[in-house]
């Protein structure tokens, strides 16, 4: 354990993600007191009793305003009634950043309320989770060789980049710099796009008729893929109004697809289909190794 690097980082947010961001650091010895704030007073007190954090404050102003580093990690819709609230008692000197999942509303988000001349602000996306939500969830090893990727904006100021950085690092992640919308257009498609896959054939299936003896002879394929069908709608929800317009242009994309996969079907043709299946079977062995 090394010699704390902060005195108080504060989460908002103590479910699976700020929980386990929480419990990281404190393994790790990054800082020396956990804080955590929202609105649930009941939830806060369990990170308590948990050992997630150290003390709580059901006024997200008040909590922010003895913070080094707040770290937001709500659904994407909350971010910027969170924000407005952090803009109440934070300092010059307070470095601010979220885990959320599409970065360039959250950067819109954080600009209107803080203002272009505040250089604390780094927007981060830890591309990590389970499909279970919770600060029961929550565990120090999450970020374990995880990759968490920052998208500072042309008025964060290096040092709130590199102190953010060496946080999430202190927490066993590789951290990536990428530009926001280069970030948002790839997990639109290697995030988003598989959850919503993943919910509407659940749903699709479930609507059908015969429904229990379907998902009795499910098998472990089934399985897998709608794994992460088990996730927060609520969460999923923001997400996808979020990143609107990219999960979209994915959804098009993947469209297009199956309609070759269709005509290929119609057609009877099973060269077509053992090329689509080849090159996606070369892709994926090429990925996974």
């Amino acid at each position: 354990m090394t010699e704390p690097r902060v005195n108080t980082v504060c989460i908002i947010g103590t479910g699976l993600i700020g929980g386990s961001l929480a419990l990281a650091l404190r393994q790790s010895g990054f800082c020396q007191t956990i804080t955590g704030a929202g609105r649930t007073e009941s939830t806060l007190q369990q990170a308590v009793e948990l050992g997630v954090i150290d003390r709580y404050s059901s006024s997200i102003a008040e909590a922010a305003s003895d913070a080094d580093i707040i770290v937001v990690s709500v659904p994407l819709g909350a971010m910027r009634a969170v924000f407005e609230q952090i803009e109440q008692g934070k300092t010059d000197n307070t470095v601010v950043t979220d885990a959320g999942s599409a970065k360039q509303s959250v950067i819109r988000d954080a600009e209107a309320v803080f203002g272009i001349g505040f250089h604390g602000f780094v927007a981060g996306h830890p591309i990590a989770g389970t499909e279970k939500s919770g600060v029961t969830a929550a565990f120090a090893e999450l970020y374990q060789q995880r990759r968490v990727i920052l998208t500072p904006t042309q008025n964060s100021s290096t040092e709130a980049v590199g102190l953010v950085r060496s946080m999430w690092e202190a927490a066993g992640a590789e951290v990536e710099l990428m530009d926001a919308a280069h970030h948002d257009l790839v997990l639109a498609g290697t995030s988003h796009l598989p959850h919503l896959l993943a919910f509407g054939l659940v749903d699709c299936l479930n609507n059908m008729e015969d429904v229990d003896e379907i998902f009795r002879f499910a098998a472990g394929g089934f399985r897998d893929f709608t794994r992460i069908a088990s996730s927060d709608p609520v969460m999923w929800r923001d997400i996808c109004l979020h990143n609107r317009e990219e999960v979209m242009g994915m959804m098009k994309r993947y469209r297009d697809e199956m309609d070759d996969i269709y005509q290929a079907l119609e057609d009877k043709d099973g060269e077509k289909l053992k090329q689509i299946f080849t090159k996606a079977k070369k892709a994926r062995d090429a990925f996974c190794g």
